[in-house]
């Protein structure tokens, strides 16, 4: 079959693109796409979606390049000050390319700050697609994580009963009788960026697969371990920029009156396939994969219009061997073996997973601990890094400059993680998350049988209740040599429930020392996630004397209500004097101090009791 041209309709209220695999109607000069032709139906889309109500809009169209193999369209709207009406501050250029041979679209927005916008804050930008609701039902977000899903009214009163999370549903008398007794939860079906890249929605009758593909990640806030959401009823598909979901308003993107910025999100590729045949309909899952890699392999595009989208030869790359030193471990440096490197326009560590104003790259280093970081936009940048197995956030001292067309090498770095003395007992695994821990398994009441013999367990909705049914009548106590942590230590530190009311909950970790060594011990408490938690430790007792360590209102996470395992990690130190332990059995209070919450809770990463230094 011969490549057909790219063919350009424009009339007075919108255009038409159409390239024979796929054919889009878009408003003029919002910018809004109202329709998308594939595989022989007229609109995939949501026929009952309302226009009106679509988010950021243009408000000047341009044909930006057009040939017979290529196009690309721009809506844009700029901000004006003396426009009274305008709130946003923010000129915002949507983006749309089509071309020949290709079975989709690409779709981009360039985002400016002149120096006469006011202050404001950029919570989240993202780009929603609602597909036909009588015809997309089946969600893909990986291989093991696919279902039928409801259907929109399913989430109404007389379908579905709302729980005391907003976005939790119980369907009590779904349209399809097969989910009956299920709750939905749009945050259920979140991702990592770095466990993302793509995920999408299958339709009956024809089989067509709906597809959002990253071909990078740069250009997403907070890093790597961002969680964002992909799909959810509607039927509808995601593409997530910014959002600060799992983590709070803290990593929103705050400019100051006058603070100048450019940024381009994106592209992405909604990629669409179809087949004839039922029995193939999975195999779009793992066609629309394999269009993932091609996708990314093509990263940066050499075809995208525009000054402020950098391609390879603009780009440049860093090179380097990340160690560990950890002498209570090894007498020679480690290589850091799988561990995450990446640079970004954060200066101090770990402040990477707040950024969200530049770019961020971040790879894997190797077995032997190499790295290259390529295709960088140039700029100054903070080399960041943390490695599964140790604590902390590593931070090179020196910043990194990289310029068009650079290849540095920076040789050989090495991470020290905090270490005061040897290790007298650890409980968990440092990998920030809480999933080494022990999940419950959910409430019959409230199941998603997708989790249902799942190592996403935590993703089941009302987990938090479950703690007051594992410990009826007394919380938790954990021994050293004795306790499991997959078994004993419960994955979030959250409220008991007495009757209606939830109460502050104090956890005990025992442990017998044979002679106590006098100076200072460090407990190190490393937090995979926190949301509106009082933190208190005392050592034996619990008594202001022996109060070693406490923080008030840790966290806006949401993690515990959101059926997430990790959100913003976080590392404390508690210097413990050797005159408030005794030779034999001692013990460690941990209370989640915050009461009347049932949503608040602390998830623990790891725990580390260190003796003093030698």
């Amino acid at each position: 079959m011969s490549m057909k041209n790219v063919t350009l309709i424009t009339q007075p209220s919108y255009i038409t693109i159409d390239n024979g695999f796929v054919k889009l109607t878009i408003s003029k000069p919002q910018g809004l796409v109202t329709a998308v032709k594939y595989g022989g139906v007229e609109n995939i889309l949501d026929l009952k979606s309302n226009e009106l109500n679509r988010g950021l809009r243009g408000s000047e169209y341009t044909v930006i390049n057009y040939s017979d193999n290529h196009l690309e369209v721009s809506f844009k709207s700029t901000y004006n000050p003396s426009i009274r009406g305008t709130t946003l501050p923010l000129t915002v250029d949507i983006r749309y390319i089509v071309r020949s041979g290709v079975s989709g679209f690409y779709c981009y927005t360039i985002c400016e700050r002149s120096d006469n916008c006011p202050a404001f804050d950029l919570a989240q930008t993202r780009m929603v697609f609602k597909l036909h609701r009588d015809r997309f039902h089946y969600m893909a977000i990986t291989n093991e994580k696919q279902r039928v899903m409801p259907m929109p009214d399913d989430l109404l009163p007389g379908r579905g009963k709302q729980l005391i999370v907003p976005e939790s549903v119980l369907l009590v008398n779904p349209i399809n009788p097969d989910l009956k007794g299920e709750v939905d939860d749009k945050y259920q079906y979140s991702m990592d960026n770095k466990d993302g890249g793509v995920h999408g929605w299958i339709s009956s009758e024809p089989i067509i697969g709906f597809w959002i593909i990253f071909p990078s990640q740069e250009f997403r806030n907070g890093g790597p371990t961002k969680q964002n959401l992909t799909v959810h009823t509607g039927p509808a598909c995601l593409a997530m920029f910014h959002g600060s979901h799992y983590i709070g308003n803290e990593m929103n993107a705050r400019f100051e009156q006058g603070e100048t910025w450019t940024k381009v999100l994106g592209p992405v590729f909604v990629y669409l396939n179809s087949t004839s045949v039922v029995s193939n309909a999975y195999n779009l899952w793992l066609d629309a994969k394999k269009q993932r890699l091609i996708q990314e392999s093509l990263w940066p595009y050499d075809f995208v219009n525009s000054q402020y989208y950098l391609t390879d030869k603009e780009r440049g790359s860093v090179s380097g061997r990340l160690f560990v030193q950890d002498r209570f471990i090894s007498s020679s440096l480690l290589p850091a073996k799988s561990a995450f490197i990446g640079l970004s326009a954060a200066r101090t560590k770990g402040s990477w997973q707040l950024e969200s104003k530049g770019y961020q790259f971040w790879v894997n280093t190797d077995s032997d601990g190499n790295f290259t970081i390529k295709n960088v936009v140039p700029g100054i940048y903070g080399l960041h890094g943390w490695i599964p197995g140790f604590v902390g956030d590593y931070l090179k001292q020196e910043l990194i400059t990289i310029s068009q067309g650079s290849e540095i090498q920076i040789g050989n770095i090495t991470y020290v993680p905090p270490r005061d003395g040897p290790t007298i007992w650890e409980i968990g695994f440092p990998d920030r998350t809480a999933q080494d821990y022990y999940v419950p398994d959910v409430n019959p009441m409230y199941v998603n049988k997708l989790f249902l013999n799942s190592p996403e367990k935590f993703r089941q909705y009302g987990l938090w209740d479950r703690y007051t049914d594992v410990n009826p009548k007394y919380d938790q106590v954990f021994t050293i040599g004795v306790s499991d942590p997959k078994k004993d230590w419960f994955f979030a530190h959250v409220d008991r429930r007495i009757g209606e009311k939830y109460v502050p909950t104090t956890w005990e970790i025992r442990f017998s020392l044979k002679s106590v060594t006098v100076g200072t011990y460090k407990l190190r408490l490393a937090i995979a996630s926190a949301t509106r938690s009082d933190l208190e430790v005392h050592v034996n007792e619990m008594n202001a004397e022996q109060l070693v360590f406490q923080v008030t209102n840790l966290g806006a996470d949401n993690t515990v209500c959101r059926h997430g395992i990790h959100g913003l990690y976080r590392l404390f130190s508690a210097d413990i004097s050797s005159t408030l332990l005794v030779n034999g059995d001692n013990c460690i209070f941990l209370t989640q101090a915050r009461g009347g919450d049932s949503l608040c809770g602390i998830l623990y990463d790891y725990l580390r009791l260190e003796a003093p230094p030698t």
